[in-house]
């Protein structure tokens, strides 16, 4: 009896064992945790022991790798992303992380935004898009800057400019309105992060790359945003007016736009639409600097005077004297350098060109002396705005013409004299200047009727 009983018995273990391993892993533990006793206290402590070691490592392994997500590294592990950390790096805010500026205050927040980052993920796998362009979601909100800045702060960091940032922040305006370029320096804008230059942006070439002009808040900006302001528009209720145009998107539209046009006739009437279009820009913007220097007054809510904003613009005492908008020729010739550092059309447009970024980095970091040239400041004077904004009209000492056409040999006998004069004549039939796109605002020129030349040039 004894033996079968032995035998019943290993039959049973075997039919166990055979059990056991048809049995999956899941149902084995969970009839392992079925079978414990909970009413052993001792028991109840090893689960909440291995309880509360799970939840260090789940919630520990998650907030490592928020913490590695958030980091400046991570983003730079990218190579799409090399300008951007570059520029980051080389910039005044290098010393915080990049989820401080770009991503809003908040646990909600940050999982959300860790959420929509997979299209990124996705984007870095399928296929590194040519360009990286901010977004209309992605724009930094004003809670992240007054979480370091104050709100408070009446003039600028160099103490130049006045602006009342609180009234700014108050109305809802973004602070990259006018700080958009602070640590990427305009890059998207610019056109200098796309595909086949990121390897051109290292620690060395970010110092030429990231040039004053375009960290500093756009002057172009002010005056465009001021503008509107004045004609009773919100441009910053339209995130459009925030964020750098997608190429892509810019790309469609064109080839959209050139698929509808069928004819020669509709090229043409395009081209005269952006003739006007041009036009009128440059009406518009004349019309800003003369009320810049005074020469114009209009009632408008944000006066568009230079010293409006800026507190310590000082106007030069030659430029106090009664005859300079006459006799300022001189001047411009011998100094025309320093007159451009106000006197430039490039501060006054908010639109930022398109770069070569091979030329950028091959350009000369050492000034170039002006040597004084009339042709340089005849050049100017009929393509820069300041200038074009009073000398496009004709004067208003040149009376008629036919009683001009005898009476102006006076007013023409020094080298000074005709320097005045040739800013809207040339000697010889108006051409454009290929290499600045200058022409003569009007086609009278001196040789048209002085054929044999001037009493001063056959004296030499």
């Amino acid at each position: 009896m004894a033996f079968w009983g032995r035998k019943k018995n290993r039959d049973i273990d075997t039919e166990t064992r055979e059990n056991r391993k048809k049995t999956g892993l899941i149902r084995r533990l969970w009839r392992t945790v079925i079978n414990i006793d909970w009413k052993n206290p001792v028991n109840r402590w090893k689960l909440l022991f291995a309880g509360l070691v799970g939840a260090i490592v789940i919630f520990g392994g998650g907030y490592g790798v928020l913490s590695f997500t958030n980091s400046p590294t991570f983003c730079s592990s990218c190579h799409e992303m090399q300008p951007e950390y570059t520029s980051f790096t080389a910039s005044a805010h290098n010393q915080i992380s990049c989820v401080q500026c770009h991503i809003k205050p908040g646990f909600t927040n940050m999982i959300t935004h860790k959420m929509k980052s997979m299209k990124e993920v996705y984007y870095h796998v399928t296929g590194v898009p040519n360009q990286i362009v901010q977004t209309e979601e992605e724009v930094v909100s004003n809670q992240n800057c007054l979480q370091c800045h104050s709100k408070n702060r009446l003039v600028t960091a160099s103490g130049d400019l006045k602006v009342n940032h609180k009234g700014h922040i108050e109305k809802n305006i973004p602070c990259v309105t006018c700080h958009a370029g602070v640590v990427h320096a305009k890059m998207a804008s610019r056109g200098i992060n796309v595909d086949q230059v990121r390897g051109k942006w290292t620690a060395e070439s970010a110092q030429k790359l990231m040039e004053k002009k375009y960290l500093a808040p756009n002057m172009g900006t002010c005056i465009d945003c001021h503008d509107k302001v004045n004609k009773g528009e919100k441009p910053w209720k339209d995130v459009a007016y925030i964020v750098p145009p997608n190429p892509e998107e810019s790309e469609k539209t064109e080839a959209k736009g050139t698929a509808e046009v069928a004819t020669t006739e509709a090229v043409q009437t395009e081209a005269t639409d952006t003739e006007a279009v041009q036009a009128d820009h440059d009406e518009k913007t004349q019309g800003i600097i003369l009320q810049a220097i005074g020469k114009q007054k209009s009632d408008v809510k944000i006066s568009m005077e230079c010293g409006t904003c800026h507190k310590k613009l000082k106007v030069p005492q030659s430029h106090k004297t009664g005859d300079w908008n006459h006799n300022h020729g001189g001047t411009a010739i011998k100094s025309l350098n320093t007159c451009m550092n106000c006197h430039q059309d490039s501060k006054w447009v908010r639109e930022i060109p398109k770069e070569d970024i091979i030329s950028l980095l091959n350009m000369r970091t050492s000034k170039i002396k002006y040597t004084p040239n009339l042709t340089v400041v005849k050049d100017q004077s009929r393509i820069n705005k300041f200038c074009s904004a009073c000398h496009s009209k004709r004067p208003p000492g040149h009376m008629q013409s036919d009683k001009w056409l005898t009476a102006h040999a006076s007013h023409a006998k020094t080298d000074g004299d005709k320097a005045q004069c040739f800013v809207c004549h040339d000697r010889e039939k108006p051409v454009v200047n290929p290499a600045t796109g200058a022409k003569a605002p009007t086609d009278v020129y001196c040789q048209f009727c002085h054929r044999t030349g001037f009493k001063m040039d056959k004296k030499d």
